[in-house]
């Protein structure tokens, strides 16, 4: 299990835990377990809400209040697998010393218990879906997405879920037998990061990170399908 902040382990393939751990140079103390770093709200029905975004969050023009910007880079990112054990804030650095947002590269960080962006667009194209396990609606278009992946198989699916209570997270998972990776973002950074602003959003992401498109907002069957088709093409 990994300290409070961001995690910072790089290229640790075994898993070994902070016996691997690169020790960070934070710049500022990292956030306790449950701290935002970057403050968003979950609705009564489980629906995202976006968040005023401070200009300097991540210095990127490619991020807006309702997804990222088609052709803009996905940011990337290392968060902790919900159904795993490890402990920790998603990390978000581009390079190492990043202060809060880690201490390594996110993309270095390559573990069978991390859910890595980069090892996954550097394989195909992506579905990235973000979502509440609260909201009825997100869980039912996540389970739509499962069904699409076992079509897809060329292209990566995934999701993160935002912030809530990780046991719950985990019992859905295990009850919707969802047979992508599900990551735990504790704090809402990625809400941030990717300007999420409804339950459930989709980031479509081309091979090797690019942005196609962002969806927001639960998609009929024969919707959902022909973007993954046209993400697939």
């Amino acid at each position: 299990m990994a300290p409070d902040g961001p995690l910072d382990f790089d290229d640790d393939p075994e898993g070994r835990g902070a016996a691997g751990r690169r020790q960070a140079q934070p710049t500022a103390r990292l956030p306790a377990a449950g701290a935002s770093r970057h403050g968003w709200l979950v609705g009564g029905v489980g629906v995202l809400v976006a968040v005023v975004i401070a200009l300097n969050a991540f210095g990127s023009p490619e991020r807006g209040p309702r997804g990222l910007t088609a052709g803009g880079a996905a940011p990337p990112f290392a968060a902790p697998l919900a159904l795993s054990r490890l402990d920790g804030d998603v990390n978000v650095a581009v390079k190492a010393g990043s202060g809060d947002a880690g201490a390594v590269p996110a993309c270095s960080i390559r573990r069978p218990d991390v859910l890595n962006l980069c090892a996954l667009y550097e394989q195909g194209p992506v579905v990235l879906a973000f979502f509440a396990a609260r909201g009825e609606e997100c869980v039912e278009q996540l389970d739509a997405l499962d069904a699409a992946a076992a079509r897809h198989p060329d292209v990566r699916f995934a999701a993160v879920s935002i912030r809530g209570d990780r046991d719950a997270l985990r019992r859905l998972i295990r009850d919707r037998r969802w047979r992508f990776e599900v990551a735990y973002d504790r704090d809402g950074i990625l809400a941030d990061a990717y300007g999420v602003a409804a339950c459930p959003q989709v980031a479509y992401l081309r091979r090797g990170g690019a942005v196609q498109a962002t969806s927001l907002g639960a998609l009929s069957a024969a919707d959902l399908e022909a973007r993954v088709r046209r993400l697939e093409r």
